[in-house]
């Protein structure tokens, strides 16, 4: 498979990691020559510096033979003339990152028709992450499958749970009236992700992801040890587009919703907008301000504002003040993994979210959805099992499934199955697999 990427920064790099995996005939195209140095130096991709609109460049890279051409540079305006160009020059499918939530609801132009053939934005994304996280409180990372049937759910483990010290075995035969498989853990001072066994034991402070089908999400709470959190009360600092579209989000399922802004006219606009919110208008780094907004009364606190530090500053004060759900957005992708360590309980990357989600138009073979875990540099995958695929020859167990790769469940005629290992797969199934880079292309050749 052919692919082009236009855009070296935070996605088109997280892109160009992901497909280097899979010896993939990948091209990435900028400007900056340092990030394309960096990309040669570090990736198996072909690096070519240049301006990605320039029909030239586009077919020196061979773009009439690319079966997908990505443009997800900084600027809308730029991804879309790519797209236009590079589909005119016979690229098969394109993909445009956009900052204009505007065009994916939009039934007056169709877009396909001028070459763009698919949208995405960040910060829708980045905002329905955040719902979804704070239906789900407990727990700091949450994807759902087929409307939920199929849940992966990640916690870190404190004192309170009766797991500590257990092995997966052991965990497996005392809780055996709760249907789940523990999937991954990112353990404390240790880089690599585990991929659990029965001897593996679940240490303080573990991040462990659950693979749950439906109905034992409330069954779980009482393994891992916390409570069913009840969300009501929002306070939402910074009134970009994530932190506007999470307010209407929220108000729509009923959450009360504060949203403090620091610029006057960008609040009294927002007030026109949100009726169902309560704006502020102040600055949400002073301290004075977050108590008299009774900070010490809400549920939640999100932090969506353009600066990572004072993201991960304000939810830290709000920790402090006793708000049980913090939530914050940041740029540097090298923050993600240190949540756990400094309180906060998840922090979202709008770039990466939207990596991952142009991932899944990349995937061979029937790849029904895709998604990454927060802390965790791998896939959730759900595939549909095609006739005659290797997978449904023999039991799970005797499979030779690589071992930095397990399956979470199966989903048959709408109905949610446990994948042990004398389970048998059978053509038709949509099975969940969590997967670590290394393993994408072995598990992708036994769904074949």
């Amino acid at each position: 498979m052919k692919i082009i990427i236009a855009g070296a920064g935070d996605v088109g790099f997280h892109l160009a990691k992901l497909l280097s995996y899979e010896s993939q005939d990948t091209y990435i195209i900028d400007f900056d020559g340092d990030k394309l140095n960096y990309i040669n130096n570090h990736l198996d991709v072909i690096a070519k510096k240049g301006d990605a609109t320039s029909i030239s460049l586009l077919k020196e890279v061979g773009v009439d033979s690319a079966d997908l051409l990505l443009a997800v540079t900084e600027s809308q305006n730029t991804n879309f003339t790519i797209s236009v160009i590079g589909k005119s020059l016979g690229a098969k499918k394109t993909i445009a990152r956009i900052n204009n939530p505007e065009f994916l609801k939009n039934d007056d132009i169709d877009f396909k028709a001028f070459g763009v053939d698919f949208m995405i934005s960040p910060e829708e994304l980045a905002a329905e992450e955040i719902k979804m996280l704070l239906n789900q409180s407990s727990f700091n990372d949450t994807v759902t499958f087929e409307n939920g049937l199929f849940n992966v759910m990640g916690t870190t483990l404190d004192y309170k749970s009766p797991l500590l010290d257990m092995t997966v075995k052991d965990a497996k035969d005392t809780f055996s009236n709760v249907d789940f498989i523990t999937i991954a853990i990112k353990r404390e001072g240790v880089s690599q992700t585990i991929i659990p066994r029965g001897d593996t034991e679940y240490k303080l402070n573990d991040q462990v992801y659950f693979s749950v089908p439906h109905y034992s999400v409330d069954d779980l709470y009482p393994i891992v040890g916390k409570e069913h959190l009840n969300i009501k009360n929002v306070m939402i600092l910074g009134g970009s587009s994530i932190g506007s579209k999470t307010a209407r989000n929220l108000c729509k399922e009923n959450f009360k919703v504060k949203l403090i802004e620091k610029g006057k006219e960008k609040s009294l606009s927002l007030a026109e907008e949100l009726h169902d919110t309560l704006l502020i208008n102040g600055d949400g780094r002073d301290i004075e301000l977050l108590e008299e907004e009774n900070i010490r009364e809400m549920d939640a606190f999100v932090a969506v504002t353009g600066d990572s530090e004072t993201n991960i500053m304000s939810c830290l004060v709000a920790k402090s003040k006793g708000v049980k759900k913090t939530i914050a957005l940041v740029e540097n992708m090298d923050y993600i993994n240190i949540s756990q360590t400094i309180g906060i309980n998840t922090l979202i990357n709008k770039k990466l979210i939207a990596a991952s989600s142009i991932f899944r138009h990349i995937r061979k073979g029937e790849i029904l959805a895709l998604a990454n875990l927060h802390n965790i540099d791998a896939e959730v995958f759900e595939y549909e099992v095609l006739p005659n695929a290797k997978v449904t020859k023999k039991p799970i167990k005797e499979l030779r499934f690589p071992r930095d790769a397990v399956f979470g469940g199966i989903i048959r005629d709408g109905k949610a199955l446990m994948s042990f290992g004398d389970f048998q797969i059978r053509t038709g199934d949509k099975a969940i697999v969590f997967c670590l880079p290394e393993a994408i292309s072995t598990v992708e050749d036994l769904f074949r």
